[in-house]
């Protein structure tokens, strides 16, 4: 599939009238299509089922490129599946558009396929761990939420529990940026941990809460007794 063909199956299912308020909504200057997420779901599942890896890869860089939100988004849904052989072009795409990042629904997409090839090869978060010391919030925000499958396991393993207390020091170190996203970023790991493990959680609270945000301090706390 070429990317024209690609853009002119994403133009096929936009949705008029919706672009507009998506745009504002997102807060985006890039083009917004105004395609409904089911739609792009659905054809973005489509492309993994008839495209090779290689293919795959290649066309979501075609679309990264683009710049066009969804097109974006669909790069990024397009290498969003857990069982991924080879999966090194597409590890290493998916960290090129780490500095790209601007905006939480791209990022968040984008992170959803890293969090699979990270949880696939967990020797990778030495990659991720780099990026908590940039100067690009949106890069340092990505550290947490690509990290997020390890707040959810109920029993963890000695080496998940480790990359857990890894990500809780990131976290630690991010309590006095007074970004909002970068606070709402450590708020929404916490909260996820503490339904798994609220002694690490409130341990974390007790120790840095005061340093939070109030808002993300009283997220983090949300499911806590």
């Amino acid at each position: 599939m070429t990317l024209d063909e690609a853009l002119t199956a994403l133009r096929a299912q936009v949705e008029e009238g919706r672009a507009e308020s998506m745009a504002a909504y997102h807060k985006q200057t890039r083009e917004v299509l105004g395609i409904p997420n089911p739609a792009l779901n659905d054809l973005t599942k489509s492309w993994r089922q008839s495209l090779s890896i290689e293919d795959r890869v290649t066309l979501a860089d075609e679309l990264w490129q683009a710049d066009i939100f969804e097109a974006r988004i669909a790069a990024a849904k397009l290498l969003t599946q857990a069982r991924l052989r080879p999966d090194e072009a597409a590890w290493t795409l998916i960290q090129s558009w780490v500095a790209d990042f601007d905006s939480w629904a791209i990022a968040d997409h984008a992170c959803m396929a890293g969090q699979k090839r990270l949880v696939a090869d967990p020797a990778r978060i030495n990659t991720v761990e780099s990026w908590t010391k940039s100067d690009h919030m949106w890069t340092r925000r990505a550290a947490l939420v690509i990290t997020l499958p390890w707040t959810k396991q109920n029993n963890p393993k000695p080496e998940e529990l480790a990359i857990r207390d890894r990500v809780l020091g990131w976290a630690s170190t991010y309590v006095d940026d007074p970004e909002w996203f970068i606070q709402k970023a450590i708020a929404w790991w916490l909260r996820d941990l503490s339904k798994h493990d609220p002694d690490r959680t409130r341990a974390f609270v007790e120790a840095h809460g005061d340093r939070m945000k109030a808002f993300a301090r009283k997220e983090a706390g949300k499911y806590l007794a």
